[in-house]
């Protein structure tokens, strides 16, 4: 298990790493001048967004941020290990019932599917207005949860 905590100002350099660790990792789609391009607008979105932090034995593996009822950013350093599924748990007990991913990303659209999601809508480009497809996800009720009891 690990510890999910509020973020201060000071993790936001660890949660840069993260970030980047994730980015790298997950979206082959981005080339390095892309990763560049985002990363340089990551500090203005942590300060737009609530932030938690998960971390073990002080050291700060996965992040998430809200604004309102949204998920809009959810990152982990090594995938796997259920930090990912916290953090998520975490969000939706504070409201979180909508999540944008990158379409490219099939292995995140399928974690939030698995997790309950269901499409809502789509954009031919992301928040920057780059081509990179956006799926629109909303959490499912739990009678419209396939296996979930009625």
């Amino acid at each position: 298990m690990y510890k999910i905590r509020e973020a201060t100002d000071s993790d936001h350099t660890e949660i840069l790493r993260v970030w980047e660790e994730a980015v790298r990792d997950t979206h082959g789609f981005l080339n390095d001048g892309e990763i560049e391009f985002y990363k340089k607008l990551i500090p203005v979105y942590l300060k737009e967004v609530e932030l938690r932090v998960s971390e073990q034995d002080g050291r700060i593996n996965g992040f998430s941020g809200i604004s309102g009822m949204k998920l809009e950013m959810l990152f982990v350093a090594q995938r796997g290990e259920g930090i990912g599924s916290q953090l998520l748990a975490n969000a939706i007990t504070r409201g979180v019932n909508a999540v944008d991913v990158n379409e490219e990303n099939t292995q995140a659209a399928g974690f939030y599917l698995a997790k309950g999601f269901r499409q809502s809508g789509r954009s031919e480009t992301d928040g920057e207005g780059r081509p990179h497809p956006i799926l629109h996800l909303t959490l499912a009720r739990e009678t419209d949860v396939p296996g979930q009891r009625q």
